[in-house]
């Protein structure tokens, strides 16, 4: 059986430094000085890390692309990470950092000198897991990174996070049946290394003869509006002069929402993702389809190089080009958030990357417009507009084939003015406020698309 301990660079074994950890919480940055050995050495200049109960994300910023090795030990669950290149001194070994308590995977870390020019890092762990670990190459601020993604073992079932609280919300059982007959051609987001989760399904009764003509979305179920907070984790988004992060701001907005959506009488808000934590693009898309989103609205706050653009705008897919040279420079920036957070090509299964090939239908475009329009409507009573039109352009997140989306733009974080208001809750109050207003509308004028519940 293989062994997490190695001596150190002062003979004592890894164990000895059980009570030392070396990973920061999600919001803590702290530098890791190394003093190399070798004139190759590298040198970690960051480590951060961004719980969830998701998955857990640990990055090494580094000065040169290194090597790592890994594998799991069990009894008790451990992950051991060897990265090549890299000596350490007594400056490493007191380094002692906090994990949160509640933290889902990592209970401490320790690290040692496993071997001339080799840092061992052990995670001691609180569940098993499924880890990917792969590198990064610069982009940004960033320099190179190594990236540990911790997920359990058992991948996780997005409709799990709208069932509620079967006691008290009434729609629980609806929610419940919904989640034991799950649509097949949206499996459970996961990642190599995972299992899905078992979904007991019930005894189904004889079909029924095909309908002659087409039936309504079933009313007994509520209509679910996927929210998507933009960026997380690694990716802040943009920035404004003040510092406020998109990613934060957007988080806010879509919590708001959320209370607003969950309080009324036949409606549930879900979010893809709850707290600061990077989700890939097509896995965003992904999630929607799971729990047969009814509409998917991704929120974001624009930034522009000029500090003095302002306004709020929405956009729709478009399949034959934008509609303007700044709706595909938006388009763009957007889609390479998966650069800027890291994701791990190639890990997630075949099924979610099919979603993100041009599949989206005339029918599911011009809904988004709609919604788009009434939305839009509704800020502009409240906010400048930047454009008074929906715009189109390429967004992969908007590429859901059967779903009316669109991404907002709620304001200009580059420009002062607005990242003023956009800090204020009584503003993103009035945000969510008017985005409720225009998706009710929507759902008023013109139901969700006919589905099967």
């Amino acid at each position: 059986m293989a062994d997490d301990s190695c001596p150190s660079s002062s003979g004592i074994s890894l164990n000895g430094f059980s009570r030392r950890r070396l990973i920061a919480t999600a919001s803590t940055l702290f530098i890791l000085p190394v003093v190399p050995r070798m004139a190759m050495a590298g040198t970690i200049l960051a480590v951060r890390t961004w719980p969830a109960d998701e998955y857990t994300r640990v990055t090494l910023e580094m000065d040169s692309e290194l090597k790592a090795e890994h594998f799991t030990l069990e009894g008790p669950d451990r992950l051991v990470v060897d990265i090549q290149g890299l000596t350490m001194n007594r400056a490493i070994n007191d380094l002692v950092s906090k994990i949160r308590p509640n933290d889902p995977y990592i209970a401490s870390v320790r690290v040692a000198q496993n071997r001339p020019d080799v840092i061992r890092l052990v995670m001691d762990l609180k569940q098993p897991i499924a880890p990917q670990v792969f590198t990064l190459k610069p982009i940004g601020e960033y320099k190179y990174r190594l990236v540990l993604d911790l997920y359990p073992k058992v991948a996780q079932d997005p409709l799990l996070a709208i069932m509620g609280n079967k006691d008290s919300d009434p729609l629980a059982q609806v929610l419940e049946d919904l989640a034991q007959n799950a649509p097949s051609e949206a499996p459970i987001p996961s990642v190599n290394g995972q299992k899905l989760p078992p979904i007991a399904k019930k005894p189904q009764a004889p079909a029924p003869p095909p309908p002659s003509v087409a039936q309504p979305r079933d009313e007994a179920r509520p209509i679910l509006v996927a929210l998507d907070p933009g960026h997380g984790g690694e990716d802040p988004g943009a920035i404004g002069r003040n510092g406020t992060r998109e990613k934060d701001i957007v988080l806010n907005i879509a919590r708001r929402l959320k209370k607003l959506i969950d309080s009324q009488p036949n409606m549930r808000a879900y979010l893809t993702r709850d707290n600061d934590y990077f989700v890939p693009l097509q896995v965003r898309v992904q999630k929607a389809r799971r729990v047969k989103a009814d509409l998917f609205i991704s929120i974001h706050a624009d930034a522009w190089i000029k500090p003095s653009a302002r306004g709020s705008s929405v956009f729709a897919l478009s399949q034959n080009g934008a509609t303007s040279s700044a709706a595909r420079w938006m388009a763009q920036r957007e889609n390479d958030a998966d650069l800027i957070g890291g994701i791990n090509l190639g890990s997630h299964n075949k099924q979610i990357a099919q979603v993100l090939l041009d599949l989206s239908t005339a029918a599911q475009i011009n809904d988004s417009v709609r919604v788009g329009d009434r939305i839009l409507s509704e800020i502009g009573k409240i906010n400048t507009l930047h454009k008074n039109r929906v715009e189109r352009a390429g967004f992969a997140v908007l590429k859901a084939p059967d779903i009316p989306s669109i991404l907002v733009e709620t304001a200009f974080i580059s420009n002062p003015e607005e990242e003023r208001l956009l800090r204020s809750p009584a503003h993103q109050d009035r945000i969510a406020k008017a985005m409720l207003s225009g998706i009710s509308d929507y759902f008023a004028t013109r139901p969700a698309l006919a589905r099967k519940a």
